[in-house]
């Protein structure tokens, strides 16, 4: 930091010491199509002295610089050297009879170019003050000076101060030769600026990359940490001074967290300087400053002042958007901040994992992120992942006594641990490398940067062409280079990236408001893209409130039943299955007479939960609860008994419940089966329309369940998804990871209306195999083995109650349950997508306008029609409507909407083309009809830059005709009525531009309004003309997808699926076994009634309960 700024003070310095010498009383050399009224402006900027007063003195000091050295309307000759009358000369000239003096020379001069007649003046005898010999060329639009005419003549009242050297006089280091030859010399500062320029923008371009450091192996901790590892159990807890029961209290958490900080990373703290530099520093800063020093070199103070706005403009502008993109990132991040459980004054309560702190006891269980360094204490075992901090590709086990890091994955497995470090004290802190990493770029942002440099290397070839020409007529290389490098920047998007950035970010910020945040900015554009959804039935078609039906026994009373599923279940784990259960108890005082001594969580393989538990009389036992086909495998049973119960499974399954099998084992392993535990989740009251509405923009949605066909069917068919539900099973016979799906295979998928039976590996198959289908897929999941599937999809969404392992490799994550929340997020995707493709169509159209036609007019008419300072002008005024776009009005698409540079780069083109038209026939219309001369011209066509652009990008914004819904935002509105105010104002009242007569800009607005209507019909004339090409019947978004993706996106494929997990215990109901003998069971199962004791009728399309 300190070396760039010590750089840049440098050039700053250097601009300021170089430009010295040209501070003398003389102007030059003129450029091509300057005209005496700029200069005049310029070198006596005040108000103490008029503009015609100026104008007469420089004609008088300087006849030999003009065509007609009698008037002050004749066209300058190039390069000459103008001397500058002293401040007294012009006073010596008065106000009023300078004015009445300038009128008569204008009619003069006018009258000379309508009647064609030769301008005669009288012969000129001053000598101190010569143009190089060259021809002359005319100002556009006027009639060359008759070369017949004799040569001009000195003015009779020049003044005495303006007398030349005499002829033969050796010039004097003081005199107006030595000012001529140092003024051409600093032409040649030119060239070093522009080297220096181009250098800096390879380097920067071409710089190394910082390098990332690879994961390293486990560490020894450092010199003076305890090393807890070689701990038992009992000398952590007392060497962290906590209680295993109780956990620390509140008033000792509390002061911990002020001793040791909180459970975070110390962030990099940016000083205001460095957040400032970077928007002065840079190839687009560089371009803005060397035009700010050429300004200074050439005596271009307004320029100067002007640019130097531009440069401190785009500075609050920057950190302004920045901010905004900041804060809605910080707010996202809050939300999706990781959760611990912890056990504080003997309660377990749910905290943010940063207020940990060491000594606070908490429980790691499946789908985890470890929140910080702990040494596990009780639990039977632990697997964890920690590849992202060691390497290792598999999973480690873990038992009592181990240390597991923060960051690491629980994979399998539920245990206690004491935490030993937090923060930047843990093993992730003393080890990992902080870089800066910017993430992957969208389609979207990939086209963006292509267009830019597109516009960019077409801006720099038109440049040269201009400069060639310009060169080749004798124009000033400073003045060219400092309108060169004005117009590349007027010209190219530079905002473009940013705008898109931020327009992005305030969009994630207004999803998470709809309970959907997207913790990857790209997913905003793929998520307008989708076309299938491949959605959980629990909890996001069903309520998730499971309700225990009437329990079906075996041998037992319902309540011994229940009792036994109560036993095997946890309710600290707030696990809804188990709640549901001991829900069921009539009195739930029950529990209170067992003790529970070991519990085995839910593990996907096993397909249910076990404990071991303590009797009344000091006696133990194990009850067990989960798959019916996994407890009746473990039974012993005749083939009666299983027969019946698989009926009850079948027919309960069939009416949309879930069951449970409860089994028992008082001596060793001979288990007893108790029964089935009907469970029904209903339907959440608007999945219905939700589907609907869905399928109103384009959206198929795909139900996904572990559960099996019965079940599936049955809430597909209440939720009107449809009953074409296939057996995930039966389309991966092969496996998952066995090569791609066949051809067959994918049709299947694409015409199922929704998959039963599913475990995890299943979803990553079939989100493969609807994208080789050509579609866009968004995927939900909720454990921690969906990660592949969340990572594989487009749009991996985490729902509502997921794992942090899911949270983590979702790119949307719900914070609400249902489906409305992920069609919500749909909708508002793709107005976010209309309003940056829109901006996108206007900055490329807008920058074809301002190149083509300012290059085109300087090289055929010979005029550069905007001054520096007019470029400059345009583009802080063309800020100001664009920081109000994310804020538009738009209405979502009816289809889904992918970036297609071909049809946005059409659109953009032909409606820059007719821009360009628009341009040059104001430009024919001022020089042929109105006769205006150059500095009136120019004003004119600011003006109708300023407002056409503004107009074109109230016609970009829809696809329909301008005044159609929906109408601009407020914001919009504001902005552009405010800047055509302020443009109006420069240009009626001469603020910084010659002023034009009020008249004149009425016109001009008239012409910009009739071209609207035109360039709208041409707009929708090219969009009809593009759906019919492309074949489609309806309306299309600006960037709409074609009927086909792209075969699925390099690096979205998970490396192969993981071991199936967890998605909601017990989802699946697959093929019993073959039936083993046991006891005979009851002769009939009582009718299904709930827990109140009403019956539940039993029919087909019921209001019933799912799950």
């Amino acid at each position: 930091m300190n070396a760039r700024l010590t750089v840049t003070a440098v050039i700053f310095l250097l601009g300021i010491t170089t430009a010295f010498p040209v501070l003398a009383d003389a102007y030059g050399p003129v450029r091509r199509g300057e005209d005496l009224w700029d200069i005049a402006r310029r070198v006596y900027p005040s108000e103490e002295v008029s503009r015609d007063q100026v104008m007469l003195a420089l004609l008088k000091a300087n006849p030999q610089a003009f065509d007609a050295p009698c008037n002050a309307n004749s066209p300058l000759k190039i390069g000459a050297i103008l001397e500058i009358p002293s401040l007294a000369q012009v006073r010596a000239l008065d106000r009023e009879q300078a004015s009445q003096e300038f009128g008569r020379q204008l009619r003069e001069w006018e009258n000379h170019r309508v009647s064609d007649k030769a301008l005669i003046c009288l012969p000129a005898t001053r000598t101190a003050v010569t143009a190089p010999e060259q021809p002359d060329v005319p100002a556009p639009g006027m009639a060359p000076v008759d070369e017949a005419a004799p040569p001009a003549a000195k003015p009779a009242t020049a003044p005495a101060e303006s007398s030349a050297t005499p002829a033969g006089s050796p010039a004097t280091p003081a005199g107006p030769a030595w000012e001529q030859r140092t003024v051409r010399d600093m032409e040649w500062v030119g060239i070093p600026i522009l080297a220096l320029l181009i250098i800096g923008i390879i380097l920067r371009k071409y710089r190394r990359p910082a390098l990332v450091a690879a994961p390293l192996p486990v560490a020894a901790p450092a010199e003076g940490m305890v090393d807890y590892d070689k701990m038992t159990v009992e000398e952590t807890l007392a060497r962290l001074n906590t209680d295993f029961a109780q956990g620390l209290s509140a008033a000792e958490a509390a002061i911990r967290l002020r001793s040791v900080g909180p459970n975070a990373l110390e962030e990099k703290r940016i000083i205001l300087l460095q957040r400032i530099l970077p928007y002065f520093w840079g190839p687009i800063p560089w371009v803005i400053e060397a035009a700010a020093l050429l300004s200074l070199l050439t005596r271009d103070w307004n320029d100067f002042l002007v640019i130097t706005a531009l440069l401190l403009f785009n500075a609050v502008i920057g950190l302004r958007q920045e901010a905004s993109a900041a804060n809605a990132l910080a707010a996202l991040k809050s939300q999706l901040a990781l959760k611990a459980r912890t056990l504080r004054d003997g309660q377990w309560r749910e905290i943010e994992a940063r207020d940990l702190v060491p000594g606070d006891v908490i429980r790691i269980r499946l789908g985890d992120i470890i929140p910080a360094d702990a040494k596990l204490l009780d639990g039977n075992y632990l697997s964890v992942d920690q590849s992202a901090l060691t390497g290792e590709s598999l999973p480690v086990s873990k038992k009592v006594g181990d240390l597991v890091h923060s960051g690491a994955i629980a994979k399998q497995g539920e245990m206690v641990a004491a935490v030993t470090g937090t923060g930047a004290s843990t093993f992730f802190g003393r080890t990992a490398k902080l870089v800066e990493s910017a993430g992957a770029k969208s389609h979207l942002q990939e086209s963006v940067l292509e267009i830019g440099n597109f516009l960019i290397f077409s801006t720099l070839a038109l440049i040269v062409a201009l400069a060639a020409v310009e060169l080749y007529w004798g124009t000033s290389f400073l003045h060219l280079l400092k309108m060169a490098l004005i117009l590349l920047v007027a010209s190219i998007p530079v905002a473009l990236p940013a705008v898109l950035s931020v327009t992005l970010a305030l969009g994630a910020l207004k999803l998470s408001k709809l309970k959907a945040i997207a913790s990857r900015m790209e997913a905003i554009e793929e998520m307008a893209g989708v076309d299938i959804l491949c959605s959980d039935k629990t909890g996001t078609l069903t309520q998730n409130k499971l309700t225990l039906g009437e329990a079906q026994p075996f041998g037992v009373t319902a309540q011994e039943l229940i009792l036994a599923g109560a036993l095997a279940s946890k309710a600290e784990d707030h696990d809804p299955i188990d709640l549901a259960v001991i829900g069921g108890l009539s009195d739930t005082g029950a529990l209170a007479a067992y003790h529970q001594v070991q519990f085995t969580p839910f593990d996907p393989l096993g397909k249910r939960t076990e404990a071991m538990i303590e009797g009344t009389e000091g006696r133990t036992f194990k009850v067990t609860k989960g798959a019916p086909q996994v407890v009746l495998r473990l039974c012993q049973m005749d083939a009666e008994t299983r027969s019946q119960a698989e009926r009850q499974v079948d027919e309960l399954a069939a009416e949309g419940f879930r069951t449970l099998g409860v089994a028992r084992a008082d001596e060793g392993d001979r288990w007893v089966f108790l029964g089935i535990l009907p469970l029904f989740d209903p339907p959440r009251e608007d999945s219905a329309a939700t589907i609907a509405e869905a399928r109103r923009y384009g959206l198929a949605v795909k139900m996904v369940t572990g559960d099996n066909l019965a079940i599936a069917k049955e809430i597909s068919g209440q939720l009107g998804i449809g009953e074409r539900i296939r057996a995930a099973d039966a389309l991966f016979p092969a496996g998952v990871e066995h090569g791609e799906p066949p051809v067959a295979a994918i049709r299947q998928i694409e015409n199922a209306d929704g998959f039963a039976q599913v475990f995890p590996e299943h979803k990553y198959g079939i989100v493969k195999a609807l994208q080789q289908g050509g579609h866009i897929v968004a995927m939900t999941g909720d454990g921690v083995n969906d990660a592949p599937a969340l990572k594989q999809a487009d749009v991996g969404i985490a729902v509502s109650g997921a794992t942090d392992a899911a949270r983590a490799a979702a790119a949307l994550v719900l914070t609400a349950p249902g489906l409305s929340a992920i069609t919500r997020a749909v909708e508002e995707s793709r107005r976010i997508f209309e309003r940056m493709t829109s901006y996108i169509i206007y900055r490329i159209a807008m920058s074809i306008d301002i190149m083509l036609f300012v290059v085109l007019a300087t090289i055929v008419f010979g005029l550069f029609p905007l001054t520096a300072i007019m470029l400059v002008a345009l583009a802080l005024l063309d800020d100001v409507p664009i920081m109000t776009i994310a804020y538009d009005n738009t209405v979502p698409d009816s289809q889904p909407m992918r970036w297609n540079p071909e049809r946005t780069f059409t659109v953009s083109v032909i409606l820059g083309l007719l821009a360009v038209a628009q341009s040059f026939g104001l430009l024919v219309l001022g020089m042929e009809v109105l006769h205006l001369d150059a500095v009136h011209l120019q004003t004119m066509l600011f003006l109708q830059l300023l407002i056409g652009g503004h107009l074109l990008l109230l016609l970009t914004r829809t696809r329909n005709a301008f005044w159609a819904r929906p109408y601009p935002s407020w914001p919009l509105l504001a902005a552009v009525i405010g800047t055509q105010f302020i443009g109006v104002l420069m240009c009626g009242f001469g603020w910084l531009v010659p002023a034009l007569p009020w008249n004149l800009i009425g016109w001009v607005w008239v012409y910009n309004l009739i071209w609207m209507v035109v360039q709208d019909g041409v707009k929708w004339v090219t969009y009809r003309f593009i759906e019919h090409r492309s074949g489609s019947g309806g309306a299309l978004p600006i960037g709409a997808l074609t009927p086909l993706r792209p075969p699925v996106k390099p690096g979205r494929r998970a490396a192969s699926p993981a071991v199936p997990d967890r998605f909601s215990a017990p989802r699946s109901t697959p093929v019993l076994p073959p039936p083993v003998a046991q006891s005979p069971a009851p002769p009939s199962a009582p009718a299904i009634r709930s827990r109140t004791g009403s019956p539940i009728p039993l029919r087909r399309g019921r209001t019933a309960p799912g799950s």
